[in-house]
């Protein structure tokens, strides 16, 4: 399996950054190719100024991730919710890297379009303050469904699995140490 970590946690000393570094530690010691994107490492603009109505030229780290999501059979994004939602670099990652023409078209005169990345699978890897239960109970977990429904099954990707680990903040140690342990596991079993 070609595997495709994205990392969309700006701090690469965070929880997030443990759960992509034992993801693709369990990846590659299961024989897996694996490249990886750290965002946070990227030089681009996250502001998508005008839309689709202009073009935007793509700065040359966004034309190697575009590279590495087609080479990719298996992409895992690993990121917190912030506010409900996803960090604002993993969003502006998206609005400028998954452009109509690379991970959809839409159709002429036609309320469909084509998805793109079809034959890919992905996995996200999700952490939050509050409890896995009460943002799908309160708020239906908007970060996962975005991720999950808007943006990789509107391209063609799928399946879609999903870890969200909730109540971080108030975490133990030991805790803290299953949830990476549980994404080094899935590394091994997705590959």
């Amino acid at each position: 399996m070609r595997t495709l970590i994205i990392l969309g946690h700006p701090d690469k000393k965070s929880l997030c950054a443990a759960l992509a570094d034992n993801y693709e530690k369990g990846a590659r010691e299961k024989g897996g190719e694996v490249e990886r994107i750290n965002i946070s490492d990227l030089n681009f603009n996250p502001n998508l100024k005008n839309g689709y109505r202009v073009v935007q030229n793509l700065e040359p780290d966004l034309i190697e991730a575009q590279k590495k999501v087609k080479w990719a059979t298996h992409i895992v994004i690993v990121f917190p919710v912030w506010w409900g939602g996803v960090p604002a670099l993993l969003k502006g990652f998206l609005d400028r890297a998954f452009l109509p023409g690379f991970a959809f078209k839409y159709r002429e005169n036609s309320h469909n379009w084509d998805k793109l990345l079809s034959g890919k699978s992905a996995r996200l890897i999700v952490t939050s303050d509050a409890p896995v239960w009460w943002l799908y109970l309160t708020y239906f977990h908007p970060a996962v469904n975005m991720m999950k429904k808007a943006v990789l099954e509107f391209c063609g990707v799928s399946p879609v699995e999903v870890m969200s680990f909730g109540s971080i903040k108030d975490a133990s140690e030991k805790r803290i140490e299953g949830i990476i342990y549980k994404a080094f596991r899935a590394g091994l079993d997705d590959n």
